[in-house]
């Protein structure tokens, strides 16, 4: 792995510079990545990224795979179990809603057909374009964030305040935020006429 590249100054350890060249900004489709990202971006409020990172496998292991339906299954006693697993974020209220929103993204599938069809409603189906030249510019929150927020909660989810999916919209693609002289924006179709922020074309 090359370290001589270019690349967003948040990429410096091992870790997340693996993260950041292969995964960090590419655009996701399958739900079972989405939901993936969903729990682990609710694992991480007020933790940093590197932490979850680090617990990224045991959470997997734990989670089934990060199957929403089997964790949409887990009862008081799996929970006890979670709560008790030192390889885990070990906070209660990030624990249950893990499993709430496992329940509401089985509702989401079933009235849209996959989550995957739903959340990308948010960015007009193709990722935003944002082109950030400097890390001033790299919002923690934008409309379309706060939308999805407000949509979410509506139908039930947790832990989904606007800046944990912004979060999770820049980890899963939604939105480009490499910079753009991070090799990383050009290859995911950063560096063109900018798109402007906040063309929200969802129907919610």
């Amino acid at each position: 792995m090359s370290r001589e590249r270019t690349r967003c100054r948040w990429a410096a350890s091992e870790l997340s510079i693996a993260y950041h060249d292969q995964e960090w900004g590419v655009p996701a489709h399958d739900d079972r990545r989405l939901f993936e990202f969903l729990l682990l971006e609710g694992a991480q409020a007020g933790l940093s990224w590197e932490t979850v990172l680090k617990k990224r496998a045991r959470y997997r292991e734990a989670f089934d795979q990060f199957d929403p339906e089997r964790v949409a299954r887990y009862g008081e006693a799996k929970i006890a179990a979670l709560l008790a697993d030192p390889g885990l974020i070990r906070n209660r209220l990030k624990m249950r809603a893990a499993v709430a929103n496992a329940r509401a993204f089985l509702t989401v599938q079933e009235e849209f057909g996959s989550f995957d069809a739903y959340i990308w409603r948010f960015t007009g189906g193709a990722p935003l374009q944002p082109n950030r030249r400097r890390p001033s510019a790299v919002p923690s929150r934008s409309r379309e964030s706060d939308a999805l927020s407000r949509d979410l909660v509506r139908r039930g989810f947790r832990f989904v305040g606007t800046t944990i999916c912004y979060a999770w919209m820049q980890a899963c693609g939604l939105v480009n935020d490499h910079w753009v002289s991070c090799f990383r924006c050009a290859e995911l179709g950063g560096g063109k006429a900018k798109r402007r922020p906040g063309a929200n074309r969802a129907a919610v």
